[in-house]
């Protein structure tokens, strides 16, 4: 259901780390989830390396036969060793940890041992349910799933849970990629770093925190109420390196009229979370996908909203308005297409790679032309085209009275040109702006246009 309420267990009932550091009398070091055995480390990063152990214990952090990293914990028990940063070699790495506590008549140790540990790429996926929906549940899943064995693609899902203060781990594990792990698996996330491990050649590890029906607002970052998904599922994870973030929500605040209002609040989170991990990671969203459960224009309102956060340095919107088989399902079944242009934005802003069209046009600017109006677009170099071949279609224009009727758009070069009969002064128009729209204007890589409006427009272009 896309109002369902964001109900789940504490996070206290799931860790209880106070016992972890209390009056026992043996040498106990501890680790968060993220760090563990088919882990990957985030590539070209320091790799911070934390987790919990008696007060006053000492601990060893040895990566392969490279010289030991050592700290010693504060007196609740905290501990953290930062190790240099490495490039992705294709090679199994292994870690271990010991922790050393003095005593009277001895010294006790205990050691923790990880395997399988890969250096590459590291993306954390958030959001609602689109982001949530399994591989298994999307169209041609089984056959993404049987085909899906990949050691070099490794998968941590993050329960759902709630918490009132930040907490300190979560319950979960790195898995390898397989048809045995992966069908519960986030599609997007996991189309995504298909695409990603390909392109790039090296190691791709997932982390999917994401809840059905959550609002933006219990994601964010507050010392108050409501911040209990981010205290939970997102909090933990911090320090651990990742090269950046994908987010897939806004259903639900679409449906609180939250309109342009979404904007702030999502540029909150953004800048609440670059400065939880410390560094401006690039955060790449995707555009919510017509659904005709919405009313007025709540859908529309959104939409610019979203626009609104590429003006947002490090993003990048995924468009999605070509993508829905039935406009009654709030959750398309298409995650292949969501997930690789979602990769695109990545490959092209966060990899370099300059050949890569990664964004479908974009409004950018109009002129009025006697009873004609152009449109320019960014992201249209090297000309438009209609998607399907047939006549360009979802386009208005509105003269001073603000009635819009159906226009005739021509493509012209890297610009279309409206016009209607009987419209001789137009002032103002606007493309697939219907919560409905199903537009066919796309650039050369067969990227789709996002809707937008003329008139106030508050979106950016992500150039």
């Amino acid at each position: 259901m896309h109002r369902k309420e964001a109900i789940g267990v504490s996070a206290s009932m799931v860790f209880a780390l106070t016992v972890l550091v209390g009056g026992t009398a043996w040498a106990e070091v501890i680790l968060p989830a993220t760090i563990g055995s088919r882990m990957v480390l985030q590539q070209d990063m320091p790799a911070t390396i934390w987790g919990w152990a008696q007060p006053g214990e000492v601990v060893t952090v040895r990566f392969d036969s490279l010289s030991a990293v050592k700290t010693e914990t504060d007196e609740h028990g905290n501990w953290k060793v930062v190790l240099p940063r490495r490039r992705a070699d294709g090679k199994a790495h292994r870690m271990v940890v010991t922790g050393t506590l003095p005593q009277e008549a001895q010294t006790i140790t205990n050691t923790l041992q990880l395997s399988d540990i890969l250096i590459g790429e590291v993306w954390l996926g958030s959001g609602q349910s689109n982001m949530e929906r399994w591989l298994g549940g999307t169209r041609d899943g089984a056959a993404a799933i049987a085909a899906a064995t990949n050691f070099r693609i490794r998968l941590l899902h993050v329960p759902n849970v709630q918490s009132p203060q930040p907490a300190k781990n979560v319950n979960a594990a790195w898995k390898v990629c397989s048809p045995l792990t992966v069908g519960g698996f986030s599609a997007v996330l996991y189309y995504f770093g298909s695409r990603i491990e390909k392109e790039l050649n090296v190691p791709v590890g997932l982390i999917n925190a994401s809840w059905s029906g959550s609002l933006i607002e219990p994601w964010m970052v507050s010392t108050n109420p409501p911040g209990e998904l981010y205290n939970a599922m997102i909090a933990p994870l911090v320090p651990f390196a990742i090269r950046g973030v994908l987010w897939y929500q806004g259903e639900a605040n679409t449906f609180q009229n939250d309109g342009m209002k979404y904007f702030k609040k999502k540029k909150a989170l953004i800048e609440a979370w670059r400065r939880a991990w410390g560094y401006d990671f690039p955060f790449y969203f995707v555009q919510l996908a017509p659904f005709s459960g919405y009313s007025g224009e709540q859908l529309q309102a959104l939409w610019e909203a979203q626009a609104a956060s590429l003006r947002i340095p490090g993003t990048g919107m995924a468009v999605t308005t070509d993508l829905v088989d039935n406009m009654d399902d709030i959750h398309p079944q298409n995650k292949w297409d969501v997930g690789n242009r979602l990769a695109l934005w990545a490959l092209a802003r966060t990899y370099g790679r300059h050949d890569i069209v990664f964004s479908g046009p974009l409004y950018k600017g109009m002129k009025i032309e006697g009873n004609r109006i152009r449109l320019a677009f960014a992201h249209a170099k090297g000309g438009l085209k209609s998607r399907d071949g047939n006549p360009l279609k979802e386009f208005e224009i509105a003269g001073a009275s603000g009635n819009f009727v159906a226009a005739e758009a021509v493509i012209d070069g890297e610009t279309v040109v409206l016009q209607a009969a009987g419209m001789d002064a137009p002032t103002q128009a606007r493309f697939g702006w219907s919560k409905t729209a199903n537009p066919n204007l796309v650039n050369r890589a067969g990227l789709p246009a996002s809707p937008f409006r003329t008139e106030n427009w508050q979106g950016g272009t992500g150039e």
